[in-house]
């Protein structure tokens, strides 16, 4: 059998760039500054100039840079703050660990991102109460951030991105993660730009949301050991911000192999009885995952584990279908649909022609048995 075939595989994005990884980490070794010194004030910098222009602060882990995100634009407890169900749990969970509490936004059939038309049917229905839009740009994919802003302005909400998995990913010209207030990154091992444990980062223009964000990563503190604000411990250490700094330099390259690898799928299985993922027209997505549908997924999936191919799916159970926020009586059709048949193929950099090639035979074999 071939060499097996992850959807994410974080131990080769480190084998990749290995020898400039272990130079950073001795480079902090030797400074004898290990949290929130001269490397994160450089990563945060670096972080910056590559939107264009703008702030960044650099904290614990993607679940708390959206927590801090939506306390920076002033979202507090009963705040209403809408979002997608289709997302993975840490999006809700930032919200409600502020005391805050989510509103569902059904998604677009083709692109499975969230719906314009149907975020204005919500903010409507609101009467005004929802304070913060949480748009996600899943799989890579960003959402349509023009129509989503223009809504949410009309309302009165401000918006705050979720780009844990768009480092890149552009909308109309314009990079996901700057058409907002402010936009949450992840930087889990297996993210476009990935460090080798946690860690996150608020990006703002708002000079003033973010000198509050980075109150609030270290106790409210502006001058040490004085809480002007309550906060908390969400500080991005200096072992992962010098790897950051690394992966941050091969981030167009690498995307540019996903693109790559994402093309040669769309190709391969364009005659498969599969719903590939869809485009939107003004969209340069960076592909964190290449996303396929089919009503068969569960079957498709063991064959394919079976020949050493190994999918994810992100993710199986809408958010309001889960114990720990079901709602009932909220029925959202696309949402639930898309995760009922979504599969999420190897994209990521290590993966080569050959094995894009290895998938589709197979997935093109399974079609015709």
């Amino acid at each position: 059998m071939s060499n097996p075939l992850f959807s994410a595989d974080p131990k080769a994005g480190y084998l990749a760039h290995a020898e400039e990884i272990r130079a950073a980490i001795d480079r902090v070794l030797a400074s004898g500054y290990y949290i929130l010194g001269p490397e994160v004030e450089a990563f945060e910098r670096e972080f910056a100039a590559y939107h264009g222009i703008g702030l960044v602060v650099g904290v614990a882990n993607g679940t708390e840079a959206l927590e801090l995100a939506l306390r920076g634009v002033g979202v507090g407890a009963g705040d209403f703050v809408a979002t997608v169900a289709n997302t993975v749990t840490a999006t809700v969970s930032a919200i409600e660990q502020i005391g805050a509490r989510p509103v569902f936004v059904e998604i677009e059939a083709d692109t499975m991102l969230m719906s314009a038309p149907a975020l204005e049917a919500v903010l409507a229905a609101q009467g005004g109460r929802v304070k913060t839009v949480v748009p996600v740009h899943l799989y890579g994919q960003p959402a349509a951030m023009p129509a989503i802003v223009e809504i949410a302005r009309r309302y009165g909400a401000r918006v705050v991105e979720d780009c844990a998995q768009s480092h890149g990913a552009v909308i109309a010209g314009q990079k996901a993660g700057t058409w907002g207030d402010a936009a949450a990154y992840s930087f889990y091992p297996t993210k476009n730009v990935g460090a080798l444990g946690d860690g996150g980062a608020v990006f703002t223009r708002d000079a003033a949301v973010a000198e509050k964000v980075r109150m609030l990563r270290q106790y409210g503190w502006r001058q040490r050991y004085v809480s002007e604000i309550p906060g908390r411990n969400s500080r991005l250490d200096e072992v992962q911000a010098a790897v950051l700094r690394v992966k941050l330099k091969h981030l167009d390259a690498e995307n540019a192999v996903r693109r790559s690898r994402a093309g040669r799928y769309l190709h391969g299985l364009a005659s498969a009885p599969l719903r590939l993922p869809a485009v939107a027209r003004d969209a340069g997505p960076v592909w964190h995952q290449f996303t396929v549908r089919t009503p068969r997924r569960e079957t498709l999936r063991a064959v394919l584990a079976e020949r050493g191919i190994h999918c994810g799916v992100l993710y199986p159970v809408p958010i309001h279908r889960q114990p720990a926020y079901a709602s009932p009586s909220l029925h959202l059709p696309e949402t639930e649909r898309a995760c009922a048949e979504v599969l999420c193929l190897p994209v990521h950099p290590a993966v080569t022609d050959a094995d894009v090639d290895r998938v589709c035979g197979e997935i093109l074999c399974w079609a015709k048995s």
